[in-house]
C-alpha cells in the first residue's frame, strides 16, 4: 500500500471514524477539530467521548485543531463537517490546496442557497483540486468496532477512486467505484428525509407492512426526484441508494430516525432536535427539497407530507390519511408508463 499523508476535517462520529480507519491502515493521518479544547482532550485520552464515547482510537492518530499545519502536511483531504459549514470551511482552506490534490466530501447535505451538494460547492470554492464523494451505509460506531462494512467512492476521476479503495482496504471495511458523483451524494442527503418519517412511523405503532411500504415509496420518491436532475437511476440501486436507505429508515443509531420518533411521540421540532445534541441533516434538507420538488413540478408526497406536518402545523395523522386516500397508479414508474401519458398519474411511484 502507497504512503499519504491524510487529513480529515471534522471531529465528529463518522469524520473520527474514517480518520481512525486510516491511521489503523498505516497512513500518516490527522483528525481536525474545530474546538482546541476538545481536540487536546481526545489527542492525550484517545477517545472522542462527545460523539464516539466508549472507542479507544489509534495510536498514530494525530487530532489537533491547528488546520493550518494539518492542511499544510495533507496530500489527500476528507471533509467530514455538517453541511451548513461546509462552504466556510472550503473557502478558507482553498488557497492552501495545491493543483491536484484529491478533496472528498463525506457530508451529507444539500445547501440551501441554490440547492447545491457539497461537490458542488468543491468545485466552486476549491477548482484546482480533485474531486470525489464518499458515501454509503455506514454507522460510524460500527465502523470503528470493525463490523463488516461498505462504503463507495463516487468520482469521475478513476485514479481517484483507485486511490480511496488502496487507503481504506481492510478485513473489515470494502469500497465500490461508482462514477455518478451526482446521483450518490443526492441519495446520501434524500434519505435522511425518509428516516425521518419512518421514525414517525415507529413512533405511532405501524408494523413491518407499513415499514417495507415506506422504504419502497421513499426509494421511488428518490429516483423520481433525482432523474429529473439528471442522475444514474441505477445508482439508487447500489449501497449509496436503497443501502444508505434501509440502513437509516430502520435503525435508532441514525440521529433522523430519531428525530422522527420524538416528532411522532409528539414532541415539537426544536425539542425532537435537542434532544438528539447534534446536526440532524434531514431537516434543513427536507426544506430545500420540498422548494425543489415543487420549482420542479415532482410528485413527492412524503416530502409533502412531512414538510406539512414540520412547518405547517398540519396534524400527522390527518396526513397520513390523505396520503392514503391519494390517487393509486402504477407500482414501477417504467418508461412506458411514463410515455403512455403526457401527464401521468399523480402516484406514479
Amino acid at each position: 500500500m502507497s504512503a499519504h499523508t491524510i487529513a480529515v476535517l471534522g471531529g465528529g462520529s463518522f469524520g473520527t471514524a474514517i480518520a481512525n480507519m486510516a491511521a489503523a491502515n498505516r497512513q500518516r493521518t490527522f483528525l481536525w477539530m474545530r474546538d482546541t479544547e476538545q481536540a487536546a482532550a481526545c489527542q492525550s485520552s484517545r477517545e472522542n467521548k462527545k460523539y464516539l464515547p466508549g472507542y479507544e482510537l489509534n495510536d498514530a492518530l494525530v487530532i489537533t485543531s491547528d488546520l493550518d499545519q494539518v492542511i499544510g502536511e495533507a496530500d489527500l483531504i476528507f471533509i467530514a463537517v455538517p453541511s451548513k459549514s461546509f462552504r466556510d470551511l472550503t473557502r478558507y482552506i482553498s488557497p492552501r490546496i495545491p493543483n491536484g490534490m484529491p478533496v472528498i466530501s463525506t457530508t451529507k447535505g444539500i445547501e440551501v442557497e441554490g440547492f447545491k451538494l457539497m461537490s458542488q460547492i468543491l468545485e466552486e470554492e476549491i477548482p484546482q483540486a480533485r474531486i470525489g464523494v464518499l458515501s454509503g451505509p455506514n454507522f460510524a460506531r460500527e465502523m470503528v468496532k470493525g463490523q463488516i462494512t461498505g462504503s463507495v467512492i463516487a468520482s469521475e476521476d478513476s485514479a481517484l477512486q483507485a486511490t480511496v479503495q488502496e487507503l481504506f482496504s481492510s478485513s473489515s471495511y470494502r469500497v465500490y467505484r461508482n462514477s455518478d458523483r451526482f446521483g450518490v451524494e443526492l441519495a446520501g442527503a434524500l434519505k435522511n428525509i425518509y428516516a425521518i418519517v419512518s421514525g414517525m412511523a415507529e413512533a405511532l405503532g405501524t408494523g413491518k407492512n407499513t415499514q417495507a411500504m415506506l422504504l419502497t415509496r421513499s426509494l421511488a420518491e428518490m429516483g423520481r426526484f433525482s432523474r429529473e436532475l439528471g442522475a444514474d437511476p441505477l445508482t439508487f440501486l447500489g449501497l449509496a441508494g436503497v443501502g444508505d436507505l434501509i440502513l437509516t429508515c430502520t435503525s435508532d443509531q441514525s440521529r433522523n430516525f430519531r428525530t422522527g420518533y420524538a416528532l411522532g411521540q409528539g414532541k415539537s421540532l426544536d425539542e425532537a432536535v435537542a434532544e438528539i445534541g447534534q446536526v440532524v441533516e434531514g431537516v434543513n434538507t427536507l426544506v430545500t427539497v420540498q422548494k425543489k420538488a415543487v420549482e420542479l413540478d415532482v410528485y413527492m408526497p412524503l416530502v409533502q407530507g412531512l414538510y406539512a406536518i414540520l412547518f405547517e402545523g398540519q396534524n400527522i395523522r390527518r396526513v397520513v390519511s390523505r396520503l392514503m386516500t391519494g390517487e393509486m397508479s402504477y407500482d414501477v414508474d417504467s418508461h412506458q408508463h411514463r410515455a403512455n401519458s403526457e401527464n401521468p398519474p399523480r402516484e406514479q411511484e
